[in-house]
């Protein structure tokens, strides 16, 4: 993979892609040329690129690689949910999944190699933080899924491994690279970004102008016990994060997504219930409910199937969508929390050392 010293293609924007020719004496048509063939034809060899003078194919080669990420192992089955190993130019890797719902796949996208977050149930910060990814990785991830399943991804999610907002200008970079127009073409409502409860980026989200989809992760109603699984919450606390929601609604008209964890003993009473519908109240917001899928290092269960209706009913008297979201991939560990760095730079996947 030649992506650690030459440039990544799919990390220009189209304007940028524009420029960069236009700074060889390229005519403009030449860029909405090549731009096809990366994001329409989706080609990984410059030959393949026949009505483009072979000259400047030449030297576009010597200066961008067209490979951003590498498939090294795929889990699960081609109609199910699977998670796919992805190699990475300095032999790092993270992992997507792939989820499918009827006719609609969701490709689950990485922002970070690891985490700096270390919510307590959630494996992807266990093995720490190496790197945040450049938009060229992340959208090579969802070429990666598009390949991989064979048509177009209906939905793209950031919520595997990382933080999005701790990467947010590469993020929101590569999410207008997948939204373009002349390329990938995916909707921004179809785009999810989740977080933890990073106030700046969901401030700057506000303002971007952009139509994705918002989902802030909670996990407790109160700070004492959001202080312990979630550490970001000592930063960021439940009044002052749900405040900039309130802004972000008041901003943009969107409804936000929150997403709780239900942890049999831990966040799943009456009372936590009833705490957390009087914390949504004021908000147009949905409720994704989630039973804890297992993690190493973590010795919390999934509650009770008639909790977990129990918890559905008292948000649903409240007035609040709510919905218990399936977990799928657990089997492969691709569910929600399970998402961990697998470390290759020694030249063998296996997985990193307390990881």
């Amino acid at each position: 993979m030649d992506g650690k010293t030459k440039t990544l293609i799919h990390g220009l924007s189209a304007s940028e892609f524009a420029a960069a020719l236009a700074a060889l004496g390229e005519p403009a048509f030449r860029a909405k040329q090549i731009w096809k063939w990366l994001y329409v034809q989706r080609v990984d060899d410059w030959a393949a690129m026949r009505n483009v003078p072979a000259t400047l194919r030449e030297k576009l080669a010597g200066s961008y690689s067209l490979e951003p990420v590498r498939r090294l192992e795929v889990d699960g089955e081609a109609t199910g949910t699977r998670k796919i190993l992805v190699g990475l130019g300095d032999g790092e890797c993270v992992e997507e999944v792939l989820i499918p719902a009827g006719d609609r796949m969701t490709v689950c996208v990485s922002s970070q190699v690891g985490c700096r977050f270390a919510c307590v149930f959630c494996a992807s910060g266990k093995s720490g933080f190496v790197r945040n990814l450049e938009s060229g990785e992340m959208v090579g991830q969802v070429l990666l899924a598009f390949r991989e399943h064979g048509d177009r991804p209906s939905n793209i999610v950031f919520m595997g491994m990382g933080e999005p907002f701790d990467n947010y200008e590469a993020v929101l970079k590569a999410i207008r690279i997948l939204n373009d127009q002349e390329g990938l073409l995916i909707g921004a409502r179809h785009i999810t970004i989740s977080t933890s409860g990073v106030i700046p980026g969901i401030e700057r989200l506000a303002g971007e102008g952009i139509q994705v989809e918002l989902s802030v992760s909670l996990h407790a109603p109160d700070n004492d016990l959001r202080d312990q699984l979630m550490p970001v919450n000592r930063r960021y606390p439940l009044k002052d994060l749900m405040e900039a929601c309130q802004r972000y609604v008041a901003g943009t008209r969107r409804i936000i997504t929150f997403e709780y964890t239900l942890i049999g003993g831990v966040n799943d009473s009456r009372r936590q219930a009833e705490a957390l519908a009087r914390l949504l109240k004021p908000l147009p917001a949905r409720v994704n409910l989630i039973p804890l899928s297992p993690v190493d290092g973590y010795l919390g269960e999934a509650p009770a199937p008639q909790v977990a209706d129990m918890f559905i009913q008292v948000l649903e008297q409240a007035g609040i969508n709510v919905t218990l979201r399936a977990s799928k991939g657990g089997e492969i560990e691709a569910a929600c929390g399970q998402l961990r760095r697998r470390h290759v730079k020694a030249g063998s996947v296996g997985e990193a050392a307390g990881s």
